[in-house]
């Protein structure tokens, strides 16, 4: 075993969770040296007492050998991947303020993609678990253009927006970035045990805490800071006035990343977070993919910031190549529409709708045709 790899993972179990302390540590002395101190209790008092109750718990070479059964691995400061850019933010915040404010000391990650690549363009799409049918709508339309213009999407895996994002990532064939507040060997919630192992072999399922933690609330407040730290920007699609969602903006608002909230019906109690959050400043209206895109990052060589409306603009991807793939006279079948736009049969019965709704297309017993 590893000796250095062995002493990261120990730390890990010993720190379970954020602790800028241990992490100040050994950025200063090395993993090894840290791990000798942290057993020995050589240490200052506020550390000490952090890994008081976890340091005669040596589990490393257990832990490290669990996730290489998943076929996983333990991913540390030393590794080339490691996204150091991205978590450079968390230098800024000031942990006497929040003991949290900590970047991972090392993360348990399932799946072979560089995280560093994965995460260099991230957008962060998070919501409430009680998701309505609109607010699934919405995540799968945001996500099907975020994906087409190369974002990787990060969520928490849970029920709900979140489980909607990733879905949407993977149908699109984008990659997509699950971080968890459990140990990676536990899916939850079960009954996203298949979508988390879709997940790892697209992207990747990241944790800060060793395999074989179960999750709690703490963690998955922990854990929201890491959602909007791997990302460029946070799109917030419904969220109550208390809820995960707004705690993972307040984070990227703390790491300096854009915010921003999709606004729903008036009446919709899952829309009334994202509504207070825009009222009150806190987060940026998004009515399109563009509009994370714009805030995200810079525009790219080929982009329009502006320009002259079009009937297309505000669709998504999928949408609009159904609406290209009809013909400019006539009318034409599901199946057909399918064929000509490479868009799935479910897809287009999924779109068609959405471009009646805009006025775009009408029906016949015939089939589908252009409005206008």
């Amino acid at each position: 075993m590893n000796p250095r790899l062995a002493a990261w993972a120990y730390l890990s179990q010993a720190a379970l969770g954020p602790c800028a302390p241990l992490v100040e540590l050994v950025g200063a002395v090395g993993p090894e040296e840290a791990a000798r101190a942290v057993r020995e209790a050589a240490l200052p008092e506020v550390l000490r007492s952090r890994t008081a109750a976890r340091r005669d718990r040596d589990t490393a070479e257990r832990d490290l050998a669990a996730i290489e059964r998943l076929g996983g691995r333990l991913l540390t400061p030393d590794d080339e991947d490691w996204p150091a850019w991205k978590l450079l933010a968390f230098d800024a915040m000031d942990p006497r303020r929040d003991r949290e404010c900590a970047p991972p000391l090392a993360m348990w990650a399932l799946g072979s993609r560089s995280l560093a690549e994965l995460t260099e363009r991230a957008v962060a799409v998070v919501g409430t678990r009680a998701a309505t049918g609109y607010g699934e709508h919405v995540t799968t339309q945001f996500v099907d253009d975020l994906a087409g213009e190369g974002w990787t999407v990060v969520s928490g895996a849970a029920y709900g927006v979140d489980g909607a994002a990733h879905r949407a990532a993977l149908a699109a064939g984008a990659p997509t970035v699950a971080v968890l507040a459990c140990g990676v060997d536990r899916a939850y919630p079960a009954g996203h045990a298949r979508l988390l192992r879709e997940i790892a072999r697209e992207g990747a399922v990241l944790s800060e805490y060793p395999p074989g933690t179960t999750p709690a609330r703490h963690r998955f407040l922990a854990r929201n800071r890491l959602v909007a730290g791997l990302s460029d920007a946070v799109l917030v699609v419904e969220a109550g006035v208390r809820s995960g969602a707004r705690n993972t903006a307040a984070w990227a608002a703390g790491l300096g990343r854009p915010v921003l909230a999709v606004p729903g019906p008036v009446t919709s109690a899952s829309s009334v977070g994202c509504h207070r959050m825009i009222r009150d400043g806190e987060a940026v209206l998004a009515s399109r993919a563009a509009d994370v895109s714009v805030a995200a990052g810079p525009i790219r060589p080929g982009e329009r910031e502006e320009g002259p409306a079009r009937p297309l603009d505000g669709l998504s991807r999928k949408a609009a190549l159904v609406y290209e793939a009809l013909p400019a006279s006539g009318s034409v079948g599901v199946r057909q529409l399918s064929e000509t736009s490479g868009v799935p049969v479910e897809a287009v019965r999924g779109a068609l709708p959405v471009l009646e709704l805009e006025g775009l297309v009408g029906s016949d017993e015939t089939g589908w045709f252009r409005r206008g």
